[in-house]
């Protein structure tokens, strides 16, 4: 079963919800939007997100509520293998074992390629944050998403060394760091084709 469930990750696209419902709706109207449901693949990385004990964030008032009582942490621009990009459609804050697992693939990234780096594109959304990114990228999840519960970031595979330029050594190099934390039962990940990263979310271990 784990190899198979693998096996889907590597290979399925990024469709995460099913089409129940119309593209037509305001992307923030959270009646309609809970109503679109994740598929198989993607389920389990929304059960773990919601295993932290975050609410949906709605709006930036929701994001501050929980930065205040403490419950969402500053991600760094940049760390020990990784970089964070410009954040156009996302906020650099997250879950403390999001926050610790970010710098503990990154530390691992960085002894496996002597000291390279990768980028991180996204971090935590909001559903405005989400309903923003649809106007310009219509492949962003339809339905809520496991960033909008502070646990999930995205990680390109086409960005190394603040490069942007295909490297399929280091791809391979991110995607076996990724694998050894999947195989320990710390994370979830999805390979997106489409938008040419990997989609983590981190798991309530």
């Amino acid at each position: 079963m784990k190899k198979l469930l693998y096996l889907n990750i590597l290979f399925l696209g990024p469709f995460f919800f099913t089409q129940k419902a119309s593209r037509d709706f305001p992307c923030y109207d959270l009646k309609e939007v809970v109503k679109i449901e994740p598929t198989a693949l993607y389920k389990p990385h929304l059960d773990a997100a919601k295993s932290f004990g975050i609410k949906l964030l709605k709006d930036s008032k929701t994001v501050q509520k929980y930065i205040d009582n403490g419950k969402l942490h500053k991600i760094k621009k940049s760390g020990k293998g990784y970089r964070v990009q410009k954040l156009d459609y996302s906020r650099a804050w997250m879950v403390s074992k999001g926050k610790l697992m970010l710098e503990k693939i990154g530390a691992r990234f960085s002894k496996e390629t002597k000291g390279s780096t990768f980028t991180v594109s996204s971090l935590t959304r909001t559903l405005e944050d989400q309903c923003r990114l649809r106007k310009v990228n219509s492949n962003a999840a339809l339905g809520i998403s496991s960033h909008n519960y502070g646990n999930s970031f995205d990680i390109s595979y086409v960005r190394f060394n603040d490069a942007l330029k295909y490297n399929p050594k280091m791809e391979v190099a991110l995607e076996r760091v990724l694998r050894y934390y999947y195989d320990a039962g710390k994370i979830y990940y999805i390979k997106e084709k489409q938008q040419s990263c990997f989609h983590i979310t981190v798991r309530n271990y």
